[in-house]
Parts: structure tokens; sequence; C-alpha cells
């Protein structure tokens, strides 16, 4: 069902669709890797985190920003279309450059962090359209489809969004576009449903010219 939570229940979507297919090199699971939603600005060497998908961007989707329609919801309701979005996310993979028990082989870890990234762009790719059982939440089983796109931005707009970040590595990132995703509207209008009738006849009596 449509509500105020389905951007979360994306987010929810999105993290399980890696989980359940890149579990092969490790991460995912209480063993391996964390998959995570938060900002790269909070990963670090100690936390585990070996992929972030960060939300940094909401627009309202364009082509269905003027929807005229206004869905009819019985028995005397009618409720506004739902409000559209597009949301756009920075998937991001992370080699592991700290540990309190031996000194990691960066080069192992880059190329770890690579394969990573590779097999998280192949599962977007191969998944781009999720409906049905695949959605989590309130999405779960409804009739939503979402699709989900690479979204190719310069240099110049990359470095802007890392540039929130001045305390934390740039790491080889991508961007993807996730639409639409709807917000249920509470803007309602009610329709009193006619009860009674009345009517009323004349007559018209024409003149008789003399």
């Amino acid at each position: 069902m449509l509500s105020g939570n389905t951007i979360a229940d994306v987010g929810e979507t999105l993290v399980a669709l890696l989980r359940d297919n890149i579990e092969d090199i490790g991460i995912g699971n209480d063993q391996g890797g964390k998959i995570s939603l938060l900002s790269p600005a909070y990963v670090n060497s100690t936390n585990g985190i070996r992929l972030t998908l960060f939300l940094y961007s909401i627009n309202e989707t364009p082509y269905l920003k003027n929807q005229g329609k206004i869905l009819s919801q019985p028995p005397d309701e009618f409720e506004f279309p739902p409000l559209s979005l597009d949301l756009y996310y920075i998937l991001t993979a992370y080699p592991i450059i700290g540990s309190d028990t031996k000194e990691p082989d960066l080069t192992t870890e880059t190329l770890t962090a690579r394969r990573i990234l590779g097999k998280a762009m192949r599962v977007f790719y191969d998944n781009g359209i999720l409906s049905s059982s695949a959605l989590q939440g309130g999405l779960a089983n409804t009739e939503e489809e979402l699709r989900i796109t690479l979204n190719p931005i310069t240099v110049e707009d990359l470095t802007r969004i890392w540039s929130v970040f001045p305390d934390t590595h740039y790491f080889t990132s991508v961007s993807y576009l996730v639409t639409p995703v709807r917000l249920r509207s509470e803007r309602k209008i009610s329709n009193a449903r006619v009860i009674d009738k009345e009517m009323d006849f004349g007559s018209i009596v024409q003149e008789e010219n003399n």
C-alpha cells in the first residue's frame, strides 16, 4: 500500500536485492561485509561496510507531475493522485584498509572493492524492473513497479556530490535512478451522493393576437 513510508520501502527493497544476489563474494551476510544506506561520510575502516547506496537527491517525476485525474474512493470520496518521485542514489564500494590483526594488502582490497562494485552493477542491470514479491515493506505484493537505471553523470557532478563529505576519501562511484516512487496523497474531496430529486414543471401560455 502506498504511504509516507514508500521512500524507506524502496531503500529496503534495493538493499535486499543486493544482499540476495552477491553473497558469493562474502558480502551481505553476518560473516561478510555490510551493505548500507548510510552516507559515505559514516563509512570507516572499523565498521565493516563494503557497499553503500546513498540517496543523494529526490525530484518530482516530470512526466507524471500534471496528472489531472482524481482517483475515486467509494462510496463518496475522491482522492488526489499520488506524488510521483525520482530517487537518485550513489553506489560505492570500499576496500577494508585498516585491521586490528594484520596489515591489509591494499592492492587485493582495492580489487575486491572493484569486484563488489561490478557485481552490484550487474545485479541492478539484471533486475532493472522490480515488482510484486521483489518489493519490500509496504510495497510488497502490490501493483507498484520500480525501474532501476544507470544514471550517467559527469565527473564534475560526481565531484560536487563528494565535496559535501570533506573528511572522506573518494572511492569510485556510480549513480542510479529509481522511478517512479509514488507517495499516496491524503488530500480528499467528499462528494455527497444524490438521495433526493425535486422537479418543478411549468406551462407556457401562448397569447392570442387581437
